[in-house]
C-alpha cells in the first residue's frame, strides 16, 4: 500500500475487512493491525468506527463512479455497457464466492443493524440503478427501463448470494451466460419491433 497516505491505507484496510468479516465484527484493533500503525496514530485520523465507515462508503461511491464512467467511455453501445455490468460477476468471482457482493453484504448488514449509514451505503445500488436505467433507455426500452434495471440488479444480487452459498464457479458462469442471453433477446426484440 505504499504511495498512499495513512488515512487512505486505513480506509482500504477497513474496506477489505468490512467486506470479509462484516462491519460489526471488525474492530479498531483489526484495522490498525492490518495497516501496521499504532492505535494513537489511528485515532489521529479517525475517532470512531462510524467515521471509517463513512470514508469507506465514500471511497466505494467514488470507485463505482469511475468504473461506470470507464464502461461508458469504452463500451461500444448500451448493450455492450450492460454486459460490462453483468461480467463484473466473473471479474470478481473469487471474492464473490467467498464473501458475496460487497455492496449487497454491506447494505444488508447495515439494514439489520438499523445503522444510520444504511441509506448512504444504499446509494451504491442507486448509482447502478440509474446507470443501468439510462442504458436501457438508450436501447429504446424507455417505458420499462427502470424495471429492467431493477431486474438486472436483483438477478446479479441473487447470483452473488447463491455463488457465496454454493461456492460454484460453474453456477456463476452459467448465470452470467443466461443474463447475457436475456439481454441479447431484449435487444433483438426491440430491433424486430422497429421493422
Amino acid at each position: 500500500m505504499s504511495g498512499y497516505t495513512t488515512r487512505e491505507q486505513i480506509v482500504q484496510a477497513a474496506d477489505r475487512l468490512f467486506y470479509r468479516h462484516g462491519y460489526e465484527h471488525t474492530s479498531f484493533a483489526d484495522i490498525a493491525a492490518a495497516v501496521k500503525i499504532s492505535r494513537g496514530n489511528f485515532y489521529y485520523h479517525f475517532k470512531t468506527k462510524d467515521e471509517i465507515l463513512d470514508a469507506v462508503i465514500g471511497a466505494r461511491l467514488a470507485a463505482t463512479r469511475v468504473m461506470l464512467d470507464l464502461w461508458e467511455r469504452e463500451g461500444e453501445g448500451p448493450a455492450e455497457r450492460i454486459r460490462s455490468f453483468i461480467h463484473i460477476l466473473i471479474a470478481n468471482k473469487a471474492d464473490i464466492k467467498l464473501y458475496g457482493c460487497p455492496v449487497g453484504t454491506l447494505c444488508s448488514e447495515l439494514a439489520k443493524l438499523g445503522h444510520a449509514s444504511h441509506e448512504e451505503a444504499s446509494e451504491l445500488f442507486t448509482l447502478f440503478r440509474v446507470w443501468l436505467r439510462r442504458q436501457f433507455v438508450l436501447l429504446d426500452c424507455k417505458e420499462d427501463a427502470d424495471m429492467l434495471a431493477m431486474h438486472l440488479l436483483a438477478r446479479s444480487q441473487g447470483v452473488a448470494t447463491l455463488a457465496s452459498a454454493l461456492r460454484d464457479d460453474a453456477f456463476i458462469k452459467r448465470e452470467v451466460e443466461l443474463m447475457c442471453e436475456w439481454l441479447q433477446s431484449r435487444v433483438a426484440r426491440r430491433a424486430s419491433a422497429k421493422k
